[in-house]
């Protein structure tokens, strides 16, 4: 028998206390006040980018120079955080990790839900949403945004399976529970034909093995190709052959602190303290240290080689980084976002809950200004120098509108989290029971 310590007390972990436990369950005060946030924050970006469909991209303040602004930004990051799904769900179940169980749909949701928004926010960075239509029809090979749009759309095929399938024993279990209510339609749509046979889940398995090992590859292509828009334009700050390896650690890192975030989270207001546990945390804190270690080095790598030759077309970019306009979010990313929390979390009492949810969110704001660097500065640093041009195309600020329609898709990717959380397990409800009879017959 499985026996966890919980409030310095002994309880047994039944089948039934494991289902009553991981249910869905309905929102408190506080859930319902954080959906209905969510909510018009995300009508008021509705809104903008209907403003900015009848009046076109002079609604930002994007220009000629800085033709890639805050939306470019938040895509780079919703690709980085959705690159989690593929690293706990895919690395750690492939090494035969089974401590990240409790982690693994947690992960795979930020990661559809990053990757949806993503996809998203390219297309209002298009200003006409019918361009993203004109992709398919007239794109050449010969592009890396051709390249970019195909892993894209085949890693969120790959995600969306690897959510729902490992789904489908749940299913039924909600259905069990949920007759006679509103919801017993939903879930009888999505897994009726879900029947626990030996076959089928000797199918799921399967197939759930096969996704795991698709969906790396696939992921690493992600950010690889991602990088390779911005290596392969000629420009100071990305004409570097680094970017590809730089790009995944640093997402690596941003979709590890997210999950962190999230665990606190739901452990807190579901009292999930008996299957998300300290140790948990102190697990995945080691995997962040690791990552930031390892995020660290690309960093190095990326700025020291330019700083140490000082060639003059990079020398302006640089010093914007480091003493000049930028340099309050740069140093805010590399100490707040990763040296800080890598600190944190190298002592044990650092990798308690509540520190890591700092760590967490310290890694994911750092993320998000990094992902900001990666794009302006650059912009504003060409290598031709700018000439007889109005001054406030010389400088980038997002407008209302785009600061409006960013806050909008980051609240967007939220409410598809809070949303899946309120009608669906969070942690794998069957999955969790096989292990616990795993462990009591190891223990016979």
């Amino acid at each position: 028998m499985i026996i966890l310590k919980y409030s310095e007390v002994e309880h047994t972990l039944t089948d039934e206390k494991i289902k009553t436990d991981l249910l869905p369950q309905k929102f408190g005060t506080r859930g319902k006040i954080w959906t209905i946030v969510l909510v018009i924050l995300c009508l008021v970006g509705a809104f903008a980018y209907v403003r900015q469909l009848q009046k076109g991209l002079i609604v930002t303040s994007m220009r000629d120079y800085a033709s890639w602004g805050i939306y470019i930004s938040n895509f780079v990051f919703f690709v980085a955080i959705s690159l989690v799904g593929s690293l706990i769900t895919a690395v750690l179940r492939l090494s035969g990790v089974h401590w990240s169980t409790p982690l693994t749909r947690i992960a795979e949701i930020i990661a559809v839900a990053g990757i949806t928004f993503a996809s998203l926010i390219i297309i209002v960075d298009m200003g006409r949403p019918e361009r993203f239509y004109h992709l398919f029809i007239y794109g050449r090979l010969q592009s890396p945004i051709i390249w970019d749009v195909t892993v894209i759309t085949t890693y969120f095929v790959i995600s969306i399976l690897l959510l729902y399938i490992p789904l489908l024993p749940d299913m039924k279990i909600m259905m069990d529970a949920s007759k006679g209510k509103g919801m017993y339609k939903l879930y009888k749509f999505l897994g009726s034909f879900w029947k626990g046979t030996p076959m089928q889940h000797r199918l799921s398995n399967k197939a759930v093995n096969i996704l795991a090992i698709a969906i790396v590859p696939v992921a690493f292509s992600i950010h690889t190709v991602t990088s390779w828009l911005f290596a392969t334009t000629y420009r100071p700050g990305w004409d570097s052959t680094n970017f590809g390896a730089y790009f995944i650690a640093g997402a690596f890192l941003a979709g590890s602190g997210a999950v962190a975030v999230a665990m606190y989270v739901f452990r807190k207001y579901y009292k999930l303290e008996k299957y998300i546990t300290d140790e948990h945390f102190d697990k995945m804190g080691k995997i962040i240290v690791m990552l930031a270690l390892l995020y660290l080095y690309f960093n190095i790598n990326e700025f020291l080689t330019p700083v140490f030759k000082m060639k003059k077309s990079e020398a302006a970019f640089l010093n914007g980084l480091f003493i000049g306009e930028f340099a309050p979010l740069f140093w805010s990313a590399i100490i707040g976002g990763m040296l800080v929390p890598m600190f944190m979390l190298l002592f044990r009492k650092g990798r308690k809950p509540f520190p890591m949810f700092i760590a967490g969110i310290m890694i994911v704001v750092g993320a998000w200004f990094k992902r900001y660097l990666i794009v302006t500065p650059t912009l504003l640093h060409p290598f031709l120098p700018m000439h007889n041009v109005p001054e406030e195309y010389k400088h980038y600020f997002p407008s209302f509108d785009e600061w409006a329609i960013a806050i909008g898709s980051l609240a967007g990717a939220l409410l598809v989290v809070t949303l899946f959380a309120r009608f669906f397990p969070i942690i794998p409800i069957q999955e969790t029971i096989e292990e616990k009879h795993e462990k009591e017959h190891d223990h016979q």
